[in-house]
């Protein structure tokens, strides 16, 4: 009889005793004992012990890192102190002008500095209560930030339990997601159809807030402890590294790069150490951090709204390389968007190697006057996204032809349209494979036919084995195939098939949203069911006659007669019809709509930055419920940007032009008024 059976309690408590240990010696002290595979075994027997015995199972547990059940969203929670992001400084010039600032609000000069790498992640503050993981929240706004506890716990480089149990800490880190993690991951996305993100930070991002922590587990995401926020207990440390020193102690990771500098010169020969490591990290950086080093003169200097006086973030310029444009293709994403792309002959750039290029869309490629044979310069957007900067003229070949955007999909041979004000052209097929994703999803959603279960998890599944190629086959779904299916087991798949015929009934206005019309919204969805009446009255309308409908513009026309014109999309209706999908209104969405009293009424709407507690799609959706219409950029006909922190290039732009620059606090007033539906 093996241990764990004649003393499962003991054998836990030495196995926790065992992983904490090496955990310790891997993450903190960078000197391991055992190899990956002794430590995943240890970790094995631990789960399987509390698996047999679950009243063994304690919340600092290894198991919890395998991921638990999905869950439904994120919470909101205030910050005990602002979390906020760092200017940046982009010269030398830059940062002596810092500098100088800094020491004018400190009302002294600075005689010590930290300098650390910037890791191209996402910040994140844990909470720790008397030594356990309380609670892990994302920034943010800086002010309120998202409980993402459950899908922190299954990062393996942040401890469950502290090794000292102060009453309370919050350590502040950022998490990341390392080059070769990154790298397996886009493989196994490209492998699978689906489309690679776009580089770690995003892909750290989006794994972070995953409704699915066993998703995020596979992830494989890593993290750098950067500040002591808070300890009670004991005295608080006088200086930032002193606090580094007690993160270390508590066994929280921090950055072997960090560096002291006493003066302005060691500080720039710090940041130029670490510039010259780059390329052999394994985690993306794209400046470093300069600090004050005394948390005494940190405090006297301040804050202003947005970013500490007593830190800065210096960014390094971007690596530039010669390159020969071999062709351009136009890829379609998951959105519909047509993008062309630069295929380049391989080039060493940044520590990659590069063969590709995007344009971004087809003002661009015009602009820079990009064509195949041209030499160009490229450079990493961010040091990530490969682009081309311009071309070599006096190099490019006579007779090149200059590039023009196709008419139709590349994909499905839908037409591709480009609507007037907008840079993007976009494919109409509703059922055009690369937009299958987001379809289902959009045609899942609670303001579609609102089908509860059919997520994200479980659409890459459907996809992935091909069991549905457009939204009318999710009506052929049944149980029995559900439950073959991951993470699904036979109620489950009960219930989502029960979902799916219960969407059936769906209101008409439901039905017209969840197609995804561009234009389309909540509000225009009840618009055309209450004055049209059913989807083949619909499909029959005269552009003169859509444009005639109260609050339908002709962009919304243009829109709705486009897609039924669509051989494709017709069928899908046909399909959607034949499966007992409701394509006429009820008699109640026949009645009058009362006219829409709201400043977005009517109006462009353009969206920008990160909104506090507020998803973009659910600030579209806002926008569009209160009869506004959302544009991907900014123009002369645009009526307001509404913008979160960081808002971009979007926000220059809308102050050039004048447009009305609308913040967090007035968008959340603005979209709090009650839309009447009825007369």
């Amino acid at each position: 009889m093996t241990a764990s059976k004649k003393d499962p309690g003991a054998r836990v408590k030495v196995l926790r005793e065992q992983i904490a240990h090496h955990r310790t010696k891997y993450y903190v002290d960078d000197a391991p004992e055992i190899t990956d595979a002794e430590y995943d075994a240890l970790e094995r027997e631990l789960r399987a012990i509390e698996a047999e015995h679950p009243e063994l199972l304690a919340p600092d547990s290894s198991s919890l890192r395998v991921g638990g059940e999905p869950s439904e969203a994120f919470v909101n929670v205030r910050h005990r102190t602002p979390l906020l992001s760092l200017d940046n400084a982009y010269s030398e010039d830059d940062l002596r002008a810092w500098n100088e600032r800094l020491t004018r609000a400190a009302g002294r000069s600075v005689d010590r500095y930290v300098v650390e790498p910037k890791i191209d992640g996402l910040s994140i503050a844990l909470w720790y209560r008397n030594g356990l993981l309380e609670r892990a929240v994302t920034r943010g706004d800086g002010i309120v930030g998202e409980d993402v506890t459950a899908n922190v716990r299954t990062i393996r480089s942040i401890p469950p339990r502290l090794s000292s149990p102060a009453p309370f800490v919050e350590a502040r880190g950022e998490i990341f997601m390392p080059r070769a993690s990154f790298q397996a991951l886009n493989e196994a996305r490209r492998s699978s159809g689906e489309p690679p993100f776009a580089n770690p930070r995003n892909a750290a991002s989006g794994s972070l807030r995953l409704l699915d922590s066993g998703i995020t587990a596979s992830r494989k995401l890593d993290v750098f402890f950067y500040a002591l926020a808070e300890i009670e207990g004991v005295f608080p440390p006088n200086t930032h590294t002193e606090g580094l020193a007690r993160l270390e102690a508590l066994g929280l990771r921090v950055n072997p790069l960090n560096a002291i500098c006493r003066s302005y010169d060691e500080v720039m020969a710090g940041i130029e150490a670490i510039r010259g490591l780059r390329d052999q990290l394994d985690y993306e950086i794209d400046g470093a951090v300069v600090k004050a080093d005394d948390l005494e003169l940190q405090r006297h200097a301040g804050s202003t709204s947005k970013f500490p006086r007593w830190a800065v973030a210096y960014k390094y310029p971007a690596e530039q390389a010669q390159t020969r444009v071999l062709d351009i293709v136009v890829q379609v994403g998951r959105t519909g968007a047509l993008t062309p792309v630069a295929e380049l002959a391989p080039v060493a750039l940044a520590g990659t190697t590069v063969s590709r290029a995007t344009l971004h869309n087809e003002d661009e490629v015009a602009r820079k006057d990009v064509r195949v044979g041209d030499t160009v310069v490229i450079e990493k957007a961010g040091e990530i996204i490969p682009q081309v900067m311009r071309v070599v003229v006096e190099r490019r070949a006579k007779g090149a032809a200059k590039f023009s955007m196709p008419t139709v999909c590349p994909v499905c041979g839908s037409q591709a349209v480009r609507e007037e004000g907008e840079v993007v052209t976009r494919c109409t097929g509703v059922s055009c494979p690369a937009k299958r994703r987001e379809a289902l999803l959009h045609f899942a959603s609670r303001p579609g036919m609102d089908i509860q279960g059919l997520g994200d998890a479980l659409v890459d599944q459907l996809l992935d084995k091909e069991l549905v190629l457009d939204v009318a086959d999710v009506y052929r779904l049944d149980a029995g195939t559900l439950a073959e299916l991951s993470r699904m087991g036979k109620k489950s798949a009960e219930n989502v098939v029960a979902e799916i015929a219960a969407s059936k009934a769906r209101p008409l206005h439901r039905l017209l949203f969840a197609l995804g019309i561009r234009h389309v919204g909540e509000r225009a969805a009840r618009v055309l069911a209450s004055s049209v009446g059913s989807v083949d009255a619909l499909k029959n309308a005269a552009h003169e006659s859509l444009e005639a409908i109260p609050e339908i513009g002709p962009k919304t026309a243009a829109s709705v007669r486009t897609f039924f014109d669509q051989p494709r999309n017709r069928e899908l209706i046909r399909r959607l019809t034949q499966a007992g999908v409701r394509t006429e209104a009820a008699e109640e969405e026949l009645a009058p709509i009362r006219p829409l009293d709201s400043a977005f009424a009517g109006k462009t709407v353009v969206l920008t930055g990160t909104l506090p507690g507020v998803s973009r799609e659910e600030a579209k959706a806002r926008v569009e419920a209160l009869g506004g219409r959302v544009s991907g950029s900014v123009s002369k006909k645009t009526d307001f940007l509404i913008a979160g922190d960081e808002p971009g290039a979007k926000m220059d732009r809308a102050m050039a032009l004048g447009v009305r620059v609308v913040g967090p606090e007035e968008f959340a007033r603005m979209t709090t008024a009650t839309i009447p539906d009825r007369a």
